[in-house]
């Protein structure tokens, strides 16, 4: 198991090590007609962790109120930077408490989101979508503009 967390934390670093470099005033960054900005990015991908902590991986003591999504849109309110980082650190707590609970990474989870994966496939797929948003972040912080 330890091997797994271990690949799901290096992969998270993309996205983490971001964070202690971000300014109150890169959250309102975004990117030409990009409908997202910095501080939409990290809240939207600590709330999928988030999600995927729960429903894919089963740890139910997790809270989650999917602002992101259900906005559908950056709607211009995720611009507390501490408040952001807090919630970016209880999400990897609680996926990496979902991951060590795994007992079979073969079965089956399906989801409206991505239909039918394995848990293995499923952990490929939060630590791809952290990166891949971390990424954009990235971009928009370096190259965005209020």
């Amino acid at each position: 198991m330890k091997i797994l967390i271990d690949l799901w934390k290096e992969g998270r670093t993309r996205f983490t090590n971001q964070l202690s470099k971000i300014k109150p005033e890169d959250l309102t960054k975004n990117l030409g007609d990009s409908p997202n900005s910095a501080g939409f990015l990290i809240r939207h991908i600590a709330e999928v962790e988030l999600l995927f902590a729960k429903n894919v991986f089963g740890n139910m003591d997790v809270k989650v109120d999917a602002q992101t999504l259900k906005a559908g849109k950056d709607t211009g309110e995720w611009t507390d930077l501490e408040s952001l980082k807090s919630i970016v650190d209880e999400a990897g707590i609680q996926l990496e408490k979902a991951i060590e609970s795994q007992k079979d990474w073969k079965a089956v989870i399906e989801t409206k989101e991505f239909g039918k994966k394995t848990k293995a496939e499923a952990l490929g797929r939060i630590t791809t979508h952290t990166a891949y948003h971390a990424g954009q972040l990235a971009i928009v912080v370096k190259y965005g503009a209020k």
